[in-house]
This record gives structure tokens, C-alpha cells and sequence, in this order.
């Protein structure tokens, strides 16, 4: 198996065997990690940039403890006191990138597209952590890590994906890996949040919770993404709730031995109720953050070699 590219932009367009590669690798960290194994040197001398445009406390911090357990110099520039936030225009940072010399450059924007713009302007291989409301490849990544790590595959199992999926990369990035993996996607949520364009996406497409749960191996649940509103498409967190929330009435649709996930932060009695959120049993919400660091190493290893030059 290999991975052929110099970037992660996104997960469309990856072909299973890239996207098995990446997996395979990140589960070979996992076991490194929890073995409690001084960190690699594979990145000794190497530079990494984190480029946050948006803040996310969980990913830029996934990150940036996966670049140091691999021995890169690990940079963080923050935006708001940046150049960036005085006028700088993003073709301007990337030169300005490029005379720094770094080698991996993380970068999380709310335009769709930047990342990719970026990777056109600079040397380095580029990280998409989150673009718009176009995708967030290492979130799929290690979704998909976590799943098959539990069900111990991804091909035949059908996942729910609900709530805001008109404003979430996170789904976009999951219906293409999952898809391309063999699993049966459905989304649900209220019409005003499941884009027309969905049902082309080769997915089912639900608005009554419980019937998009029935059957279900995989329950995945996404924030309320107010920020990204112009409107207020719901009319109320409560009534939110009431009708596409997750809690155990609910989840009881689903098979018994169904997963639960989120990609937080979670809005707790808004997505999804507290009590399955903390469920040992059926929640899987910590062990994607876990996952998280070893998908990210994967991805650092994998681009510093170069294209062309990974195999295992």
C-alpha cells in the first residue's frame, strides 16, 4: 500500500489503498503511544507550522503533540497577533512561509479553498485542519480509525450521520472516506440543515431521527454550527433537541452493540444528551481524540518522506 501525494487537502479523490495506508500507519502509533516509548527522531530537523485561522483548542493541540512525538520543532503562529490579522493577504504569508523554510504546514481556515491555495504558493506539504465548510481530512481519518479499531471494519456497516450537515466539513470528509471504504452513509437532520445536494452525494437522506438511526452500527453526531449561520435555520436549542438530539430513546433504534461519536466540542443537551455522551459502553467520543494524535503522526510521517517514497 502506499500514498502517492505531497499534501492532505482532502479526502475526496483518495483511493482506498492511500487511505488504507494512512490507517494501517496510524494504528502502528496507537501501539507506539500506549506502549509509553520515548519519542521518535523522524522528524529531527524538520519544521512544523501550524497555521490557525480558526481556533480549535483540540486539533491545533492534536497536532502540535503529535510533531513534538516525532521530534519536529514544532512552530505555532497565532493569527491574531500575526501579520495575517493586520492586512496581510494570504499570498503574502505563504512567501513569507516559504523564507522560513518549513517543511509541514498545518492550516485551518474558514475559506473554503485556502489550504489548497497555500499548497500551490509554498514548498512545504500542507495539512488541511479544516477548511470552510469544505472538509477536515485528518477528522475523518481518525474517525475511521476508531471505527474499525471497534467494529473491525468499515465496509458493510451503515452510519448515521446527523444534525448540521449543511455547515460541517467533518461530514463532508466522513461521507467521502466512508463511501469510498464500502460503508452505507445516511445523514439526517432538519431540511434546513441537510443541503439539497446530499442525496448526490450517494447517501440516504433522512429528517425523522429514529428512522435514520434503525439498523444503524455507527451513530455520529455533529455540532450546532451557529458561527456558520446567517439565519437561525432552527427555531429553538430546545425544540433542536427534542426532535434530531441524541439520547438513549433515540439511540434504542440502532443496533445494541452501536457506537457513538462526535467530533467536539460537544454542545451537551443541544446534539446529544450527557448520559450517552459519558456511556462507557456505547461512546467512543475519548478514545477519537486518542485516535486523533495517532492519525495526525501518520499524516506528518508520511508527507515528510515525500511522494512517491511510502510503503508498508
Amino acid at each position: 500500500m502506499f500514498y502517492s501525494q505531497k499534501h492532505l487537502l482532502q479526502i475526496e479523490g483518495l483511493h482506498p489503498p492511500e487511505i488504507g495506508y494512512l490507517l494501517d500507519l496510524a494504528e502502528s502509533y496507537v501501539l507506539l503511544n500506549r506502549s509509553g516509548k520515548a519519542q521518535r527522531d523522524l522528524l529531527r530537523g524538520r519544521t512544523l507550522i501550524n497555521l490557525f485561522f480558526e481556533d480549535s483548542t483540540r486539533t491545533r493541540t492534536s497536532f502540535e503533540l503529535a510533531g513534538k512525538r516525532l521530534g519536529a520543532d514544532v512552530i505555532n503562529m497565532s493569527v491574531s497577533t500575526s501579520s495575517v490579522n493586520k492586512g496581510e493577504t494570504l499570498l503574502d504569508t505563504a512567501a513569507t512561509l516559504n523564507a522560513m523554510h518549513c517543511d509541514l504546514l498545518v492550516v485551518r481556515h474558514g475559506q473554503s479553498g485556502a489550504p489548497r491555495l497555500l499548497a500551490e504558493k509554498v514548498d512545504a506539504s500542507v495539512i488541511n485542519a479544516g477548511d470552510g465548510t469544505h472538509e477536515h481530512p485528518t477528522q475523518a481519518l481518525l474517525d475511521a480509525l476508531t471505527i474499525k479499531r471497534r467494529k473491525g471494519r468499515i465496509a458493510g456497516l451503515t452510519v448515521a450521520i446527523c444534525g448540521d450537515i449543511a455547515h460541517s466539513r467533518v461530514a463532508r470528509s466522513n461521507i467521502h472516506l466512508l463511501a469510498t471504504l464500502g460503508a452505507h452513509v445516511r445523514v439526517v437532520g432538519p431540511p434546513t440543515l441537510v443541503p439539497p445536494e446530499a442525496a448526490l452525494w450517494g447517501t440516504e437522506v433522512f429528517h425523522d431521527m429514529v428512522h435514520a438511526l434503525e439498523g444503524a452500527d455507527i451513530v455520529m453526531m455533529l455540532r450546532l454550527q451557529r458561527e456558520r449561520m446567517s439565519r437561525g435555520p432552527v427555531p429553538s436549542e430546545r425544540e433542536y433537541f427534542r426532535f434530531w438530539g441524541l439520547d438513549f430513546k433515540k439511540l434504542a433504534a440502532a443496533k445494541p452493540d452501536a457506537l457513538v461519536m462526535h467530533p467536539g466540542p460537544m454542545n451537551r443537551g443541544v446534539e446529544i444528551d450527557s448520559a450517552v455522551a459519558d456511556d462507557p459502553r456505547r461512546s467512543v467520543i475519548r478514545e477519537q481524540v486518542e485516535m486523533g494524535v495517532a492519525v495526525r503522526m501518520a499524516v506528518l510521517d508520511t508527507l515528510s518522506r515525500g511522494p512517491g517514497r511510502n510503503a508498508i
